[in-house]
């Protein structure tokens, strides 16, 4: 298994057995919907992926009022083995992310000194409003006292991950407003926005 959503399954169900209605509402209330990207489609998919693997199971169907029938999946001793293992390996081993603001950056050079302060001046406003509401919100999930904080530290490593991109981007522009950032000549450049004449 592969998938990052189903490192998300069995993460929720080694706190308790759950249907996969309530994965989706309890990853989108912790803001874990940030980290994994959860729709009803995929995470069905990964349900039934986990289980045909034998690292999770039914444990039991559930009717309450006029809902339709909910299966509850919990884990499996090979399940539990293998989530162990899993998040062991991601947490020791770096492995290559690649971030399309990284791939980008590399070719900041065809914006101009102006054009790459504004549009980098733009990226901060936006990152910071991100990383407002994410304090926020993991704030007042500490505060409910419903969520140990254990089960939302990755919540406070994007927020780290967030200000260091702001920082970054920062020291950047202040670079090339000083000109400490060198800028190549650009002369056969076509910059964003503007056409071939």
């Amino acid at each position: 298994m592969s998938n990052a959503l189903g490192l998300a399954v069995l993460g929720l169900l080694i706190e308790s057995p759950l249907h996969p209605h309530a994965m989706a509402a309890t990853l989108r209330e912790r803001g874990q919907d940030r980290v994994f990207k959860v729709t009803t489609g995929s995470l069905y998919d990964v349900v039934r992926a986990l289980e045909r693997a034998g690292w999770i199971e039914a444990r039991e169907t559930v009717k309450v009022g006029a809902r339709p029938e909910r299966t509850v999946y919990q884990h499996t001793a090979l399940g539990r083995a293998e989530f162990a293992r899993w998040v062991e390996e991601l947490i020791r081993v770096p492995s290559a992310e690649y971030p399309k603001f990284l791939s980008a950056v590399g070719y900041l050079g065809a914006l101009g000194p102006g054009g790459a302060v504004d549009a980098l001046r733009d990226r901060a406003a936006r990152v910071r409003a991100t990383l407002e509401e994410h304090r926020r919100e993991h704030g007042e999930l500490l505060a409910g006292g419903t969520v140990p904080r254990l089960f939302v530290v990755e919540v406070e490593y994007a927020i780290r991950m967030q200000e260091a991109e702001v920082g970054w981007i920062e020291e950047i522009v202040a670079d090339i407003e000083t000109g400490r950032l060198a800028w190549p000549d650009a002369s056969g450049w076509v910059r964003a926005g503007e056409e071939d004449r």
